[in-house]
């Protein structure tokens, strides 16, 4: 792996670093010897991980207890930030709703807009000039294979993502001649809290989030987008062979086979299997 100290600054700043993907970002940045900004709602939990990290790697972390969700979240941000030079902004933090569209709620798909979309661009709007002006940095936006084919039933969510998709790989050419790399990192399913929170299951082939981490750091500067795990791979490959019309025919079949047997498992676990058709 790169000197990731001395291609990007002392300091990192990882938004939803309470758990999953965002974590381990924090752990091995930390092991390469970064000082950390941690972000994410859940205090309690980022001051557990921030001691850690500190006694472990005798690095400096500072929380930042923030909810990404709100529209002057920067207020409470500035605070924790404005004496440091960040050098890499991790735009993970993330989350996702699924079912019939029609029937969500609104208020969550407007919260999960803000976050999943709207606090990257604004992050990165506020970090990313101050990068730019020192002639070094790096940013990594957590897209998704969803934001690559569209999943009815889980629609706003596979927007946002493409969102991060595009953006991230747009700075990648804007921003690679000026010192600081870009990657929008588009994993598959990852071993992490991201499926109970969208009531979806776990999935072939989950990925470890080490394993997901690791591989985005070796190719941050490199490629404007990385999809990791040769399985994931060979699926994200199909956007380029189908159309889109096939495409989001064969996902939308998938999800609605996955979600009547959801269904059917939900109901065995409250009435007698006769009951469940």
């Amino acid at each position: 792996m790169k000197d990731m100290k001395g291609r990007y600054g002392r300091y990192a700043l990882i938004t939803g670093a309470s758990s999953g993907i965002g974590e381990e970002f924090a752990r091995q940045l930390a092991a390469e010897g970064l000082d950390l900004v941690l972000v994410a709602r859940r205090k309690g939990r980022l001051d557990r991980i921030a001691k850690e990290l500190r006694t472990r790697y005798h690095v400096d972390v500072r929380v930042a207890p923030v909810d990404l969700s709100l529209e002057d979240f920067m207020l409470e941000l500035d605070p924790v930030i404005n004496d440091l030079e960040i050098g890499l902004l991790v735009n993970n933090a993330g989350f996702a709703t699924s079912g019939p569209f029609l029937e969500t709620d609104a208020e969550k798909e407007l919260e999960m807009l803000h976050v999943n979309a709207r606090a990257p661009l604004v992050l990165t709007k506020a970090l990313a000039p101050a990068m730019v002006g020192r002639g070094r940095g790096g940013i990594i936006f957590l897209a998704s294979m969803a934001g690559m084919i569209s999943l009815p039933y889980m629609a706003n969510y596979a927007a946002t993502k493409a969102y991060d998709l595009m953006l991230g790989e747009a700075l990648w050419y804007e921003l690679k001649g000026r010192g600081v790399d870009v990657l929008s990192l588009a994993p598959g399913a990852v071993k992490t809290e991201f499926g109970k929170v969208a009531e979806v299951g776990s999935g072939f082939g989950l990925m470890e989030p080490e394993k997901v981490v690791s591989k985005a750091l070796r190719k941050l500067g490199r490629t404007p987008s990385f999809v990791p795990g040769s399985f994931f791979r060979a699926i994200a490959g199909s956007s380029r062979i189908l159309t889109r019309k096939m495409l989001v025919r064969v996902a939308g079949s998938l999800w609605t086979r996955y979600i009547m047997r959801r269904k059917h498992v939900d109901c065995l676990e409250k009435r007698p299997e006769d009951e469940c058709s």
